[in-house]
């Protein structure tokens, strides 16, 4: 309710900041609700054109109000920003609903462990990931790529410049996790997936694919493109993987909106 002339020209200095204060925290409110992505405290300063210390202060308390045990969502920083998720509790219920409507992001076990090596090792070139793993990696680099898990990072400067990936934006907020300091032990990261992902249906059955170098190479350069490092095929020829074994991919899957 707008209060009237008389009643803020009535109002002790006390009040006045109060209102003022509410009516900022109402504004940030509805910037972490329109942001696509976790809105930032630059960006929520800069859209509300006042102090980071005010525009926290706001935050804080909007944070605040949420924890009652009344609300089922709550304000939560992730990957650098505040986005709003429902609450652990209720987690089952929205997962089941979520499911009704679409299904779940799928990841195959091989594609999975691929992930957490990215994860705890990044930034890592395809060659470092092969030997740990054991394994020939690039269909499952292409499908990680594919789902928005990991990214770019630029290129090791050994021979022949491999292109370094790292864990993206998605991947942090998909897990809801503020910074990579939060990631779990790696024999957690496996139930930490399939409750990101989707539970237990979240680790989709192994199907081979095989995986050809210039599928490979159209993805990959797509990637660089999106990130800006290079627009050359020519030098991604040199990532792409010379065997000729089959890699195992996932299962194709839509993003669950928190």
């Amino acid at each position: 309710m707008t209060n009237t002339p008389e009643e803020i020209s009535a109002a002790s200095p006390e009040e006045t900041a109060a209102s003022a204060a509410e009516q900022i925290k109402a504004a940030v409110e509805s910037i972490i609700y329109a942001a696509d992505e976790p809105a930032t405290l630059d960006q929520i300063a800069n859209a509300l054109g006042v102090e980071k210390t005010v525009a926290r202060t706001a935050l804080d308390l909007l944070v605040a109000s949420y924890q009652t045990d009344e609300r089922g969502i709550e304000v939560r920083k992730v990957a650098g920003g505040w986005k709003f998720y429902t609450k652990p509790q209720h987690h089952d219920v929205v997962r089941k609903f979520i499911k009704s409507l679409q299904p779940p992001l799928r990841l195959t076990m091989p594609a999975l462990e691929t992930l957490a090596v990215i994860a705890y090792k990044q930034p890592a070139t395809v060659p470092e990931i092969n030997e740990i793993r054991g394994v020939h990696v690039g269909g499952v680099i292409k499908t990680l790529l594919e789902k928005r898990l990991i990214t770019t990072a630029g290129r090791k400067e050994v021979i022949g410049r491999p292109i370094l990936y790292r864990t993206s934006k998605q991947f942090m907020m998909r897990f809801g996790l503020s910074d990579l300091d939060e990631l779990p032990s790696l024999k957690e990261f496996e139930q930490l997936a399939q409750a990101a992902l989707g539970s237990d249906s979240g680790i989709a059955p192994n199907e081979p694919e095989v995986a050809a170098a210039a599928s490979q190479e159209s993805a990959e350069a797509a990637q660089i493109r999106e990130s800006g490092e290079s627009n050359d095929l020519g030098e991604l020829a040199d990532d792409a993987p010379e065997s000729s074994e089959q890699a195992r991919t996932a299962a194709a899957g839509t993003s669950e909106h928190s």
